[in-house]
């Protein structure tokens, strides 16, 4: 489907974006190891979480919907059942790879498998240090990918170099650490996403973080019985960047987004818009099960000022780097983004995506990065045809970037944004004034 998004007058108004979807699927995770009923309300009932909710269910797990709440009866660690089938995960690598540390505790045998997508997904990053503590594993060229097959228990803790700051890798080996004798250490050289270790730690469990020169590093012990817990999931803080570019690149504009997530290892966006000199502020501070939540309130802001984005700081914005090479079009002077490589490994390759259609729509003053962009603005989006690659983040980012272009942007198999976001464009329109 193409998708034609013009210039507006300006956006104002509030929403309520989805809900966050790496906390979403740990609710289940953790909630069925848990000693009792965890309650959830606003899961993001996605593809790749209710395949979470699937999988936990085959585990026996029972896990109920009603009125929008979900309630996980949880088994405590000793409760799962020995799957009957092969475990399916459709496309979700979240769900695989944090199942896999579960899996790893359980006396039991269990083989994996997912769709043709995940199939070429790596895996070893993750079965081989479950294997180091101790889990029998195998899987399709030498563990690399699924199909996969493992059989747990016997556990013991190891100390574990997380070298690429995967937090898939470091929620499996904490998970596997629940089952394991000693301790279980996971060192990274730059924190990751950390909503494991904040949930575990609601829960009760036996788990501490500390920071130093080395980086970060997280350790936890098995022994303590794990404490259901409630939780209202906040709205995802990558959805909620969109509408934020938005307001702060469109004449006239504020919006207001509710309830967003906005711990320091997802928040990076936004941080790094306010360095631009963005009108951005947090308000109605509170705390969620642990994740820090606020509603964000953003102004147009006609004075950006270009930025650098360092390898360090890429991990708390790694899916906002794409948009904010697009905010960048509308800063003074040159905005730098590097350390960044990953980005030629998502849906699409990101880096190319972005720079290929920003020169068609008018802006030629950007170089494209083994690693990053450099971005030259201050630049008059013109408009055209753009290809979205089937990318849900390019799609919705060039869609905001059509609010201010002179002769507004096509955008090539829009339609995509519905991976992630079904309601993008009914969002959008609803926020519009022209």
């Amino acid at each position: 489907m193409e998708k034609k998004v013009e210039k507006v007058k300006s956006v104002k108004g509030e929403l309520r974006v989805p809900s966050d979807k790496s906390i979403s699927h740990r609710t289940v995770i953790l909630g069925s190891l848990a000693n009792g009923v965890t309650t959830v309300k606003h899961f993001l009932k996605a593809g790749d979480t209710l395949t979470t909710v699937d999988v936990y269910r085959k585990l026996g797990v029972k896990i109920e919907e009603s009125n929008g709440i979900y309630f996980i009866h949880g088994v405590n660690l000793k409760g799962f059942n020995e799957p009957e089938d092969i475990l399916y995960m459709g496309n979700s690598g979240t769900t695989t790879r944090l199942t896999f540390g579960v899996l790893a505790g359980l006396r039991f045998f269990t083989a994996v498998t997912g769709d043709e997508s995940l199939r070429k997904r790596p895996m070893r990053r993750v079965l081989h240090p479950l294997k180091l503590m101790g889990a029998h594993v195998d899987g399709r060229e030498k563990g690399e990918y699924l199909p996969a097959a493992i059989r747990g228990g016997n556990l013991r803790g190891i100390e574990f170099f997380n070298e690429k700051s995967s937090a898939q890798v470091k929620s499996a080996l904490l998970l596997a650490g629940l089952f394991a004798e000693r301790r279980t250490a996971v060192i990274e050289p730059v924190m990751s996403r950390n909503h494991t270790e904040n949930m575990l730690k609601i829960m009760g469990a036996d788990i501490r973080h500390e920071f130093s020169e080395g980086g970060y590093r997280v350790e936890i012990r098995s022994g303590k019985e794990l404490k259901p817990f409630d939780i209202d999931v906040p709205a995802d803080p990558s959805s909620a960047a969109f509408f934020v570019a938005a307001a702060v690149i469109v004449p006239g504009s504020e919006v207001v987004l509710k309830d967003v997530l906005i711990n320091v290892t997802r928040d990076g966006f936004f941080r790094k818009l306010k360095q631009m000199g963005a009108n951005i502020e947090y308000v109605n501070h509170r705390e969620e099960a642990g994740e820090p939540v606020a509603d964000i309130v953003a102004r147009y802001t006609p004075d950006l000022k270009g930025v650098s984005v360092s390898k360090e700081e890429v991990p708390s914005m790694i899916d906002e780097l794409p948009l904010l090479a697009l905010v960048a079009t509308q800063a003074e002077g040159e905005t730098v983004i590097q350390g960044a490589r990953e980005l030629r490994f998502k849906e699409s390759d990101r880096i190319k995506a972005v720079v290929e259609n920003l020169r068609a729509v008018g802006v030629d003053d950007v170089e494209e990065l083994e690693d990053g962009i450099i971005v030259r603005g201050k630049k008059r989006i013109k408009g055209g045809v753009v290809d979205s690659f089937k990318d849900h983040r390019i799609a919705m980012g060039f869609s905001i970037l059509g609010l201010i272009s002179e002769d507004g942007i096509v955008i090539k198999d829009a339609d995509c944004a519905y991976i992630s976001y079904p309601d993008f464009y009914r969002h959008l329109e609803s926020i519009i004034e022209r």
